[in-house]
């Protein structure tokens, strides 16, 4: 979230590709012209969706005709930061990124802004007093996700009551520690539960929003708590792994206990199909061509939203047996 703007109001610039809504590897996906290099340093690979996300970017830098200079970060932040001084080195035209957290970008961005490079985020955000250290923020409303989630869960409460007692037991996979989706799907996720007092976060870890960490951290909540009635993890990968914990326990997922998700990416959306999921909160991870027309609209000198939100939707199982044949990721 931008949690330093939101007084500004949102944006909202669709591209015709977008669904309704380590070290320098070199070029990865570069076009002929060469008119303009972007510098863009990943998070990493940990999911599905980041996986998707980072083929949107190369597959649309290569059809903008951008050379795009990509690194993967590995989920730690002084992986970025090398990768984004390194770019200022080479003197690319825009840098672009993911924060692996929102926290300590201010004196790498700094640098940047001396170097007249501008800097353009994607899908999370940074906690900075300094707005002006990046042109713009592309991608969701974290917070809002994690509304969706909550409502679902307040609006099928009865159900969700697996164990009977009245209550609604709610074990939270989070994602990476101090990583604005996970902050931020947290906090929408509690304020719309906090309506309805049965439901109550009994335990909340961090799987690290990939999948064998959702499987261990679910491993561990099953093995403390035999009450369990819904998980809600921050992203499909660790809903899944808790699938692999679930079941592996003898019991059935999205039966014995519930299980709330977000991202919808092809993996997620096929257990949720066959009824392992009972709710998706959409999150694309396609922003590839809006990153590009962005990054060329910047260098343009045009006027850009400080805030760019994508549209994203939900899924129930029947919906996403009616969206998979189709689906992108």
């Amino acid at each position: 979230m931008f949690k330093k703007i939101m007084s500004v109001t949102a944006g909202l610039v669709l591209a015709g590709g977008l669904a309704a809504c380590g070290s320098d590897s070199g070029s990865g996906g570069s076009g002929s012209s060469g008119d303009i290099t972007m510098g863009f340093a990943q998070v990493g690979a940990e999911s599905g969706w980041r996986t998707a996300n980072t083929k949107s970017i190369q597959a649309s830098a290569k059809d903008a005709g951008i050379d795009l200079k990509f690194s993967d970060a590995q989920q730690k932040q002084e992986n970025q930061i090398k990768a984004i001084r390194s770019y200022i080195q080479q003197k690319v035209d825009v840098i672009a990124f993911s924060p692996v957290v929102e926290t300590g970008w201010d004196t790498v961005l700094q640098e940047a802004k001396r170097a007249k490079i501008p800097v353009v985020l994607t899908d999370r955000a940074v906690d900075s007093d300094d707005t002006s250290l990046y042109k713009t923020f592309l991608g969701s409303d974290f917070v809002v996700e994690g509304e969706k989630a909550g409502q679902w869960l307040v609006d099928n409460a009865a159900d969700s009551d697996v164990n009977g007692d009245g209550k609604i037991n709610v074990v939270q996979l989070e994602g990476t520690t101090g990583a604005a989706p996970a902050i931020d799907r947290a906090e929408g996720f509690a304020d719309t539960t906090s309506a309805d007092p049965s439901i109550e976060v009994t335990a909340s870890q961090t799987g690290d929003f990939t999948r064998d960490g959702g499987k261990q951290v679910m491993e561990s909540f099953l093995q403390s708590d035999d009450s369990i009635d819904v998980v809600y993890a921050h992203n499909d990968d660790m809903g899944l792994g808790a699938i692999e914990a679930i079941e592996a326990a003898g019991l059935k997922p999205g039966k014995d206990i519930k299980i709330i998700t977000v991202d919808a990416v092809k993996d997620g959306m096929i257990a949720l199909s066959e009824g392992k999921i009972n709710y998706i909160v959409e999150c694309s991870p396609l922003l590839g061509p809006q990153l590009m027309d962005l990054a060329e609209k910047v260098l343009a000198g045009e006027e850009v939203e400080p805030r760019i939100l994508t549209e994203e939707t939900t899924f129930t199982p029947e919906q996403a047996k009616e969206a998979l044949p189709t689906r992108e990721y």
